[in-house]
């Protein structure tokens, strides 16, 4: 079976000195086309991991074409049929599949994202290349309408911005697509948050017992930016040093900003030669660098904040509690001293000290590596489901302003949640909480007290056989059962 290679290539599409890496796929017949059209289309608006997952949805697309050939002829069979086959698999109840796929069941999430990708890709191909679509949309019936209107509803009202868009209802909400993904199943989203107690060992002595004082406190800055203003690891990766500053009414407490890594306002008042102040002119004529979140390979990181604080584009951070802004700065006028003799050929402020990479931008692998090294020195193990993660820190941010009971809307604003209803991944009461909880009221109901009041209360409360003599006469309002005299009463033997 001749199948589809997904690679990188270079791509240039004027005479300017202007180039960008994109995954494609290769065939033999050379590079996939329209697939390549389609990404620099969206290449303004969509991320470096949107393209690679629709290539990789394309690339399964194609192999499952490949391995079924002839089998349709109405490319909505052959759609409905490659879905089937992500959600149940490709191999037989005997161990075989003819096919040679042997796909085995993905997850709903990972199939309905594949079908999501698919369906704007021939949406496009359609629109633009007279292609027949795979999933094209079809009129929703009575009951897929009031789904669709309670779900724009939603979305319209929780959207930070939703008072200066377009309040009328979209076509779109008559609409539905001829395939759509499985229902997912509802959860509380229970967050796993970092343990507080387990928090202290780990910066000390985790993060704190590597072997090179600079990687210490280079990993303790991260580390304090992420458990104390909830900030994730690829927003820290894109602090340039210009960002931190003295805090106006805490001369010993920083003062950190993070800038859109493209539309943020350069430091320092730097203008380009055309007169550009945003950073993504400012790396491009100082490094001929692309912003991190349009590059691709192992210096990508993604930006997902979709609000700011300021019309220059930067997002605040704030310290809960403040005083670690303190021990943020300490640390950061020591890390600086470690940066001083080392020439860098960008403006990120945290870099690698390892030889081979010397002075480049610290990478998001980097960093996880040595995060679960530190995890490792204190005798704990990397685990998302029991809160030892990354990004388990900002879980911890969010837990900690519910638990000091911290306005939603405030909570909101330190989390820069683009709706208030997002913060409630990180504020619900998660496992250990529920258990705590429970466990309380187990000690409660064993409680002396608790029995006093409850041999009180039992002597006040009326007998089984008092009830059933005047509790039923809405189901027996004749009597011919219950009552004083029941007509049918039971005959004594």
């Amino acid at each position: 079976m001749v199948t589809p290679v997904k690679v990188k290539v270079r791509v240039i599409t004027d005479n300017s000195g202007f180039e960008c890496w994109l995954p494609v796929l290769v065939t033999e017949h050379g590079v996939l086309k329209p697939l390549l059209d389609y990404l620099l289309t969206h290449r303004h608006d969509r991320s470096v991991s949107w393209m690679t997952k629709v290539t990789h949805s394309t690339y399964l697309l194609m192999q499952y074409m490949e391995a079924n050939k002839h089998c349709f002829h109405d490319p909505v069979q052959l759609f409905q049929s490659f879905t089937l086959a992500l959600y149940e698999g490709t191999i037989g109840d005997n161990g075989l599949d003819p096919s040679n796929l042997y796909w085995l069941p993905s997850r709903n999430k990972t199939t309905n994202g594949v079908i999501n990708a698919i369906s704007g890709l021939t949406d496009w191909l359609s629109e633009n290349h007279n292609v027949n679509n795979m999933n094209p949309l079809r009129e929703a019936d009575s009951f897929e309408k009031r789904l669709n209107y309670a779900a724009w509803f939603r979305r319209s009202h929780n959207d930070f911005l939703g008072h200066i868009k377009d309040r009328s209802i979209s076509d779109t909400v008559n609409k539905v697509r001829s395939i759509s993904g499985r229902q997912l199943m509802a959860t509380s989203s229970d967050a796993i948050a970092f343990s507080e107690p387990l928090f202290g060992r780990f910066f000390l002595e985790g993060i704190g017992g590597a072997s090179d004082r600079r990687v210490i406190v280079r990993n303790q800055l991260i580390i304090l930016m992420m458990h104390f203003t909830g900030c994730r690891i690829s927003d820290s990766l894109h602090l340039w040093v210009q960002d931190v500053h003295y805090d106006h009414n805490d001369e010993k407490k920083a003062n950190v900003r993070l800038y859109h890594p493209e539309d943020g306002l350069a430091p320092d008042g730097w203008k380009s030669s055309k007169g550009s102040t945003n950073r993504a002119a400012y790396l491009r004529e100082k490094y001929a660098l692309t912003s991190r979140n349009r590059i691709t390979g192992t210096q990508h990181v993604g930006w997902k904040n979709r609000i700011s604080d300021h019309k220059d584009f930067f997002i605040q951070l704030h310290w809960f509690p403040s005083d670690v802004g303190r021990l943020f700065l300490k640390l950061w006028n020591e890390y600086l001293y470690y940066l001083a003799d080392i020439k860098r050929r960008h403006p990120y402020a945290f870099i690698s000290f390892e030889r081979n990479f010397y002075g480049d931008p610290l990478t998001i692998n980097a960093f996880t590596d040595a995060y679960n090294k530190a995890l490792a020195r204190i005798g704990e193990s990397p685990s998302k489901v029991e809160g030892r993660s990354p990004h388990a820190h900002r879980h911890a941010m969010g837990r900690r302003l519910e638990r000091a009971e911290v306005p939603e809307t405030i909570i909101q604003k330190v989390l820069h949640h683009k709706s208030i209803a997002s913060q409630a991944t990180y504020t619900v009461p998660g496992i250990s909480r529920v258990t705590a909880a429970l466990e309380k009221g187990r000690l409660c109901l064993e409680s002396s007290d608790y029995e006093a009041r409850r041999s009180v209360q039992s002597d006040k409360e009326p007998s089984w056989e008092t009830l059933i003599k005047t509790g039923f006469q809405d189901i027996d309002p004749s009597g011919l059962f219950s009552g004083r005299n029941p007509v049918f009463k039971k005959k004594k033997k």
